[in-house]
């Protein structure tokens, strides 16, 4: 029963579509029909509202780490791990609308920070140095989340590993139109129009 309480907390945490709430809140549109549709911090920059991008970035990350920390006071690591997991679940298939959400980066790292810090800045730091070297953010996301279960196995262990796992998976399915671009070399580069 407090598997599910927690899976259930994470996943309406991570269900919130912040982007959403705060274009409309500001009067932008809808998110959903400006760039890709997505409702992430790097759509929300799309629309020209660089205040607005960061809000929603540090909100997505937000929302996965407050869904840990909340488990962790109340329940333990364990209700951590499941409430962490389960927010990302809720940000990339929110029920608010219809289960078509996110891509998950922001949520990813928010909730791997939470989680254990050295894993969440290892990631923030592969992520960053793989941005500056390469030009090209899902990429670099892709590499952050395929090497984080490793780095989470040797920093602390099976569970953390297997939920870094977990999430690494559903990021790289929510990036399969971005992968099919990086092969054919057409994926935009960071700070130009694609």
């Amino acid at each position: 029963m407090t598997v599910i309480l927690w899976a259930l907390i994470g996943y309406l945490l991570g269900s919130v579509p912040f982007g959403i709430v705060i274009t409309r809140a500001l009067g932008l549109g809808d998110l959903r029909q400006i760039g890709s549709g997505n409702i992430g911090a790097t759509n929300v920059l799309r629309t020209g509202h660089k205040g607005a991008a960061l809000a929603t970035l540090l909100l997505d990350s937000g929302k996965g780490a407050i869904a840990v920390l909340l488990a962790r006071w109340l329940g333990g690591e364990d209700a951590a791990l499941i409430a962490g997991a389960a927010a990302f679940l809720g940000h990339l298939y929110p029920v608010w609308l219809g289960f078509k959400g996110g891509k998950g980066v922001a949520t990813f790292l928010g909730t791997l920070l939470a989680l254990d810090w050295r894993l969440g800045l290892t990631a923030c730091a592969i992520w960053l140095v793989m941005a500056l070297v390469m030009r090209i953010s899902s990429l670099s996301a892709l590499v952050a989340a395929a090497l984080s279960p490793f780095i989470a196995l040797w920093l602390d262990g099976w569970p953390l590993a297997l939920t870094a796992g977990f999430m690494a998976v559903l990021i790289f399915i929510r990036h399969r139109a971005n992968i099919e671009r990086i092969m054919a070399g057409t994926e935009p580069k960071i700070g130009k129009k694609g």
